[in-house]
């Protein structure tokens, strides 16, 4: 099994240091946290704000699983690497690996400019930056993702494959087998409705609240992680308010690791089999 992390999504509305502990209890191999907002006024964490929060969150990540990745910078129109140093120091205090980055700008050449220098602001932290591919962003799919990563030329600069992006987008299963090994840090595992929303307002109510345990709904799991390395580490991050609330963030999330366990075992089987193997 390759590493599974468990996602900031995936655990709200726990605290860091909650989060931490119930991925250790629930045999994780790491958690994500959330330090930055997707959206003005959306979820968080105050871990820049909060001194004595930050500290907890160390002790429970001394005392069981470590931080991957840290949510969210999101590349505008006015981004400044001035502005997320605070960010990046959190990061760097977490002893996190990857940081989550979210593309906004219509502008590609600017967009990519940004991304270089978000990436060249996070190395010396020893930080990827790992841009996602969202159908309703200006990075819509892995082929404008890979184009930007490939452009901004930073040696820690990575593609973010969310399964949900994959089969919600116009990205294809050779697209994903384009992206090079090295431009890869992690993948997000989740499953949704096999019906896609035609709204951005739809596609984001789904992403962030109302994504399937993998193997319950219609996007081709085994398909696209068979074109991803084996050895990638796995975040699983399946947000549902509504069974979470009702199951417990502690069940939902222990079903989540279950149904990510069995779809990353089925890929494995499938490949070995020759019935789903990565595309050259």
């Amino acid at each position: 099994m390759p590493l599974m992390s468990l996602a900031y999504l995936t655990t709200v509305p726990l605290s860091p240091p909650d989060a931490v502990r119930l991925a250790a209890e629930l045999s994780y191999d790491a958690v994500g946290l959330r330090a930055l907002p997707a959206a003005p006024g959306g979820d968080t964490s105050p871990l820049i704000e909060d001194a004595a929060l930050l500290r907890e969150t160390r002790r429970a990540i001394s005392e069981g699983v470590p931080v991957f990745d840290v949510e969210i910078i999101r590349l505008g129109a006015d981004f400044s690497v001035e502005a997320i140093k605070p960010f990046l120091e959190i990061c760097s205090a977490l002893q996190a690996r990857a940081v989550l980055v979210a593309g906004d700008d219509p502008d590609e050449v600017r967009l990519t400019a940004s991304f270089a220098a978000f990436c060249a602001a996070a190395a010396p932290y020893g930080l990827t930056g790992d841009l996602e591919f969202m159908p309703w962003t200006k990075v819509p799919d892995a082929s404008t993702a890979l184009r930007i990563v490939t452009a901004a030329d930073q040696p820690n600069g990575r593609v973010l494959v969310d399964a949900l992006h994959a089969g919600r987008s116009s990205t294809t299963l050779a697209d994903i087998a384009t992206i090079p090994a090295a431009r890869l840090s992690y993948a997000q595992l989740c499953d949704a409705p096999a019906e896609i929303p035609t709204t951005p307002e739809g596609l984001i109510h789904t992403a962030r609240q109302a994504r399937l345990l993998p193997g319950e709904g219609g996007i081709d799991l085994v398909g696209i992680f068979s074109q991803l390395p084996a050895e990638l580490p796995v975040s699983v991050e399946v947000p549902h308010l509504e069974r979470a609330a009702e199951l417990g963030v502690r069940e939902w999330a222990r079903q989540a690791l279950a149904a990510a366990r069995a779809t990353v075992a089925a890929r494995d089987a499938a490949v070995a089999k020759g019935a789903s193997l990565r595309l050259e």
